[in-house]
């Protein structure tokens, strides 16, 4: 029986044809989001009054769905995605399939892309082939999109089942600028933070917010609440000046660990190996928070200077512009805070 032509909510308008397609609405189980939550019309990384009362520029990305990703078990032999989206950002120098798009893995690895359209405006779909033996897959959402609804097509009949729960379930969180927020990957799964959350099967939020993270104590102290393993922060890019940086860096260092004094805190800055002029004062601002830290007594402070976050093997590559990572980045800048993390978490 077609469920759809009895209940409505079932139905979803598609232009896909493919023979036993049915759709889920991935907010019902089996299904499970992660990083994002629906609020409202949309989805979203934090709440709204949050947002709107730490600056304009946050409200207005606090929807897009970076790190947001729902995981699901299936031997589907097709897996299609029917998608209602908000805000799209279309930019001359980061790939629709990275800003807008979403793609999927089995485990670790790399399935295919729901690759959007040059038009696209405000719905994408598509479909892709799997093997069709049992397996764990996660979708990720798109990194500087909103999206209001998302449903999922499998083949009629299949097996469907819940995920198993990642191994390190309290989330890593990670606040920052537009790198944070994954500018430019070429797809949301190589965002730093999605490679990490695979390579040690955690869970993570990215509190990235494009050009508009500037260590605000509205922020911090909504961070600081935050049930977390690790927290991860580098705003650098976004700090208007040195001086702001200053001001704000080891403010709320301390406003993150007076709400938890156990709570492994990570510093970073940006990620670049030839500093020029003020970026090199900026490192030592972050510097100093560490090691004020460490001289305070601190035993689960962290940090590595953005100099280090770029092997040697992509590090002519590495940038899109001089500041935005390209995949090669995204991977270096994975390996050397996942294997920091790994340390920390294990």
């Amino acid at each position: 029986m077609d469920i759809s032509k009895i209940d409505k909510n079932f139905s979803v308008e598609t232009n896909i044809q493919r023979e036993g397609l049915r759709f889920f609405d991935a907010e019902s189980a089996p299904f499970k989001l992660y990083g994002i939550y629906r609020d409202g019309e949309k989805f979203r990384r934090l709440p709204e009054s949050v947002a709107k009362a730490t600056s304009a520029g946050v409200h207005a990305l606090h929807a897009h769905t970076a790190g947001g990703r729902v995981r699901f078990v299936t031997d589907s032999p097709f897996i299609a995605i029917s998608a209602q989206m908000g805000t799209v950002s279309k930019m001359s120098h980061f790939p629709f399939t990275g800003s807008i798009g979403f793609d999927f893995y089995s485990g670790k690895r790399y399935i295919n892309t729901f690759v959007p359209p040059t038009t696209v405006e405000d719905h994408l779909e598509g479909i892709r082939e799997t093997d069709g033996t049992l397996r764990e897959y996660t979708i990720n959402f798109p990194l500087y999109s909103e999206v209001k609804k998302l449903y999922i097509g499998l083949q009629e009949g299949c097996r469907l089942e819940a995920a198993p729960e990642y191994s390190i379930s309290d989330p890593v969180v990670y606040y920052g600028s537009s790198i944070t927020q994954g500018g430019c990957a070429s797809r949301p799964g190589c965002a730093y933070q999605s490679i990490i959350s695979r390579n040690l099967n955690c869970d993570h939020i990215n509190l990235g917010f494009s050009g508009n993270a500037k260590g605000e104590e509205t922020m911090a102290e909504y961070i600081s609440g935050l049930k977390m393993s690790a927290f991860v922060y580098d705003y650098d890019h976004n700090a208007p000046n040195p001086a702001h940086l200053a001001a704000t860096h080891e403010k709320m260092f301390q406003i993150i660990r007076a709400a938890q004094p156990e709570l492994p805190i990570l510093m970073l800055t940006r990620p670049k190996y030839y500093l020029e002029g003020m970026e090199k004062e900026r490192l030592e601002i972050v510097r100093r928070t560490y090691e004020n830290a460490l001289a305070a007594g601190d035993k689960n402070v962290y940090f590595i200077p953005g100099t280090q976050l770029l092997l040697e093997l992509v590090r002519e590559e590495a940038l899109v512009d001089n500041c935005h990572p390209a995949d090669g980045g995204f991977i270096s800048m994975a390996y050397v805070i996942g294997e920091k993390l790994k340390q920390i978490l294990k």
